[in-house]
C-alpha cells in the first residue's frame, strides 16, 4: 500500500508541475503581431481588416497603425494616424479620371507610398517600438502593400518576419521582387490592362509594353525620389517577405502560376449578412419587378458626375420598372419616383437581398466579390487602376456588361439594363 501510495502522490506532484507549463506551451501558439495600414481608403480596410480580424479571433494579439479607426477589442489596440494621411474618400469624379494613364499612376504611387512611410515611421508611437533600447515584443509585421515595400522598414528593423497584405488582386509591377518571379505578359494581364486576359496578338503586345513601361516608370520615379529625399528607410534592405496574401480568388481571376508562398484571400471581409434598416427593407420589399443597386463606392462622389451623365441615368431609371437604390450624396434635382437616395447604404445586405436584380458598379474589387457572393450581376463603369480588369473578368465570365461612362446615353443605358434584367442566365 505504502508503494502505491507514494507511487501515486508522485504522479500528482508532477502533473500539478506540468499544469503551469502546459498553460505556458498553449499562450507561447499566439503571436504578438505588428500590423501596418497606410492607405485612407475603406476598400483597401475592408482587406485588412478580414486579416486582423482572423488574426484575433484565433488568439493572437495585434497592434495596428491605420487612419480608418474600428475600435479596440480584446487582444486588438489601434493607432490612429489618420490626422496625417491623405483621405482618398469622396474624391471629384474629375480628380479620378485624371489619373488614368500609366505614368500618372505611377508617379502617384511611388510619392503616396513614401508619404504614407513617413507618417507611419515618424509617428512617436512607433519610434517607441523601433527604438533600440526598448525590448522586442512583436513576433511578426503584417504590412500592406501597394506597389512599393517601404513599409517592411519596421520588420527590418525589428529583425522579425514580415506579411504583405496586396490589396489590388496582382501587383504586376513589384511582382519579380515580392515573388521572385515574372509572370508571362502573354497570359497574365497586369494591373491597369483593360482585358482580365490578353485574348489577341494586338492584345498581348499591348499588355507586354505597358508592363515594360509600368515597371520602368515606377523604378524609376522611386530612385528619383531615393536620391531628391532620401528617408530612413531608403538605408537599409527591406526585409523580404514570408509570406504574402493576396486580394485574389479563383472564382474571378483567369488561371496563373504562383510561387508557394503567396495564399489568395480575395473575399475575407466577407460577413454573415446583417440588417437592412426598417425604410430600405420596405423600399426593397415593395418592388414587384425587383431592385437595381447603383454605387460607385467610397472613393468617387457621385454628384460630382458631369451633368449629362446623371441625366442619363436619371431619364433611363425613371423609364423601368424596376426601383433604384442610389448612392448619391446631398439632393438630387429631378430624382425619378422610383429611385431612393442616401449617402450610404449597407451593401453587403442589399447586394444578398433576393429582390435585388442587377449591381450598377465601377468595378471595386471588394464589391465585386460581394456580387459574385450573391450572384448578381453588373452593369460596369470602370474609372481607372484595376477597375477595367475587375470588370472584364466578370464579362468574361458572363456575369457582367461594361461601358464607357463619360460616352453613355440614356438609350444605351436602357438597352444593357433590359439586357440584364431579362437575360435568365
Amino acid at each position: 500500500m505504502t508503494s502505491r501510495f507514494r507511487v501515486v502522490l508522485i504522479a500528482f506532484y508532477v502533473c500539478q508541475a506540468l499544469q503551469p507549463q502546459r498553460n505556458q506551451w498553449k499562450s507561447v501558439g499566439a503571436a504578438n503581431i505588428l500590423a501596418v495600414h497606410t492607405i485612407h481608403s475603406n476598400s483597401h480596410w475592408n482587406l485588412m481588416r478580414g486579416v486582423l480580424r482572423a488574426l484575433t479571433d484565433r488568439g493572437h494579439t495585434v497592434t495596428v497603425f491605420t487612419p480608418i479607426v474600428d475600435g479596440d477589442r480584446d487582444g486588438y489596440t489601434e493607432v490612429d494616424i489618420s490626422g496625417d494621411s491623405e483621405v482618398r474618400v469622396g474624391l471629384n469624379a474629375s480628380q479620378v479620371t485624371s489619373c488614368q494613364s500609366t505614368q500618372t499612376i505611377m508617379t502617384h504611387i511611388a510619392s503616396s507610398s513614401r508619404i504614407n512611410c513617413d507618417i507611419i515611421f515618424d509617428h512617436p508611437r512607433m519610434r517607441e517600438i523601433l527604438d533600440d533600447h526598448q525590448p522586442r515584443i512583436f513576433d511578426a509585421v503584417v504590412a500592406e502593400v501597394l506597389e512599393l515595400d517601404c513599409v517592411s522598414y519596421a520588420a527590418t528593423v525589428l529583425r522579425v518576419p514580415s506579411i504583405y497584405v496586396v490589396p489590388p488582386p496582382i501587383v504586376t509591377y513589384t511582382e519579380r521582387s515580392f515573388f521572385g518571379h515574372v509572370p508571362n505578359p502573354a497570359t497574365v494581364s497586369n494591373l491597369l490592362f483593360w482585358r482580365g486576359v490578353p485574348k489577341t496578338f494586338v492584345d498581348r503586345f499591348s499588355n507586354t509594353l505597358q508592363t515594360v513601361c509600368g515597371s520602368w516608370l515606377l523604378w524609376s520615379e522611386e530612385q528619383r525620389l531615393r536620391k531628391s529625399d532620401p528617408r530612413p528607410f531608403d538605408a537599409v534592405e527591406p526585409t523580404r517577405p514570408s509570406l504574402i496574401f493576396t486580394n485574389t480568388h479563383f472564382i474571378t481571376e483567369p488561371s496563373r502560376p504562383l510561387p508557394p508562398d503567396v495564399v489568395q484571400i480575395g473575399g475575407i471581409h466577407l460577413t454573415p449578412p446583417g440588417s437592412i434598416p426598417k425604410d430600405i427593407l420596405e423600399f426593397i420589399d415593395d418592388a414587384p419587378h425587383g431592385v437595381i443597386y447603383f454605387t460607385f463606392g467610397s472613393l468617387v462622389s457621385m454628384s460630382s458626375l458631369p451633368e449629362k451623365v446623371l441625366i442619363a441615368f436619371r431619364e433611363s431609371f425613371s423609364q423601368i420598372p424596376q426601383k433604384v437604390l442610389w448612392k448619391y450624396e446631398g439632393d438630387m434635382k429631378d430624382k425619378p419616383k422610383n429611385v431612393m437616395t442616401r449617402k450610404w447604404f449597407p451593401q453587403r445586405d442589399i447586394l444578398l437581398h433576393p429582390n435585388v436584380k442587377m449591381f450598377i458598379s465601377h468595378g471595386g474589387i471588394s464589391g465585386v466579390y460581394e456580387t459574385v457572393d450573391a450572384g448578381v450581376p453588373v452593369l460596369g463603369f470602370p474609372f481607372f487602376y484595376d477597375q477595367p480588369r475587375n470588370i472584364g473578368n466578370l464579362v468574361d465570365a458572363g456575369m457582367a456588361i461594361s461601358m464607357d461612362l463619360y460616352s453613355v446615353t440614356k438609350d444605351m443605358l436602357l438597352d444593357a439594363i433590359l439586357q440584364i434584367i431579362n437575360d435568365e442566365k
